[in-house]
């Protein structure tokens, strides 16, 4: 099997996380940063607004199962990419809406969904995710990782993480591994 990978922002990697790694073809997923000038991110650094870093995931998968287009449709529909540097209550760059592309071919996919959703009319404003080539990828500390699965019950991840699961499970049935 051949994984490729694709490495998206929007908001708070815990909700972005717990909705790919339910995804059919999808090998792991890394929460991380991306995007900044800081040699050596930390989430107090990134939460701080100093770093120039978005929280990210990384998704390593199959693309012979999942299309990177296909989790492209999925990341629109995990979060408002119309607000900028906002998601709910979590402001700041760090919580921009973008698509780091790792070859041309992800850079071309991206921006032809971002023209297509934005023709389509569905979004009360334009996409404003910005997309940008991945320089360097910088995986979180130990305890981001797979938050959710280790935190079912805490509060954020019921208020904020749980619905957008749900979600996925309710818009896209078909893409859940049978696993989850």
């Amino acid at each position: 099997m051949a994984t490729a990978l694709a490495t998206v922002g929007g908001g708070c990697f815990w909700c972005l996380e717990a909705v790919f790694e339910r995804l059919r073809g999808v090998s792991a997923v890394t929460s991380g940063y991306a995007g900044g000038e800081d040699p050596k991110p930390t989430y107090e650094k990134v939460c701080g607004g100093r770093t120039g870093h978005a929280e990210v995931i990384q998704i390593e998968f199959d693309p012979e199962v999942v299309s990177f287009a296909t989790l492209l449709e999925v990341f629109f529909l995990s979060h408002d990419p119309t607000t900028l540097n906002r998601q709910g209550a979590d402001v700041g760059t760090q919580y921009r809406s973008v698509v780091f592309w790792h070859d041309s071919v992800q850079e071309t996919v991206t921006r032809s969904v971002i023209e297509a959703l934005n023709a389509s009319g569905k979004l009360a404003s334009s996409v404003v995710t910005q997309v940008a080539p991945l320089v360097r990828f910088f995986p979180a500390e130990d305890y981001h990782q797979d938050y959710f699965r280790a935190n079912p019950y805490q509060p954020y991840c019921q208020v904020v993480v749980a619905p957008k699961v749900a979600k996925l499970l309710r818009h896209h049935p078909e893409l859940a591994d049978a696993s989850e």
